[in-house]
């Protein structure tokens, strides 16, 4: 089991940023997939940064959106708004500063939300891998 990396806080640290770092390290820590970042500063008053990753599955994606609202509340005090969770094909997080979508790999492909955010910046999401029967 891996070890949670703690996110140095320092008072001329950018809240945003530090919450984008810990947001970053806990999906990598969860083993979590194809992760990407768009940076919405300036671009939309929504948030500063949205990530979004996937899952192997509904179960991968509901832990990985569990730890990752447990440890935006123990690190920086700020319940998260969590939606999507009983399915866990789509979980939304919302932690204010951050916006983060986890997805099942089938349903990240079809929503496609680093094409609509990305303003031409990003390329599409990748395909979502196929099985062999």
């Amino acid at each position: 089991m891996s070890q949670t990396r703690s996110v140095p806080s320092t008072p001329d640290a950018d809240p945003a940023s530090a919450l984008h770092a810990l947001v970053l390290a806990s999906l990598d820590d969860d083993q979590a997939l194809e992760t990407v970042s768009i940076p919405l500063s300036g671009k939309s008053s929504l948030a500063d940064f949205m990530v979004i990753a996937s899952g192997r599955s509904t179960r991968q994606v509901a832990s990985m959106a569990q730890k990752l609202a447990e440890r935006i509340k123990r690190d920086f005090g700020v319940s998260s708004r969590v939606e999507g969770l009983p399915n866990a094909d789509w979980v939304l997080i919302d932690a204010g500063d951050v916006i983060v979508h986890l997805f099942r790999p089938e349903v990240r492909s079809f929503y496609n939300l680093e094409r609509m955010w990305a303003f031409g910046d990003a390329p599409p999401a990748p395909a979502a891998p196929t099985t062999a029967d």
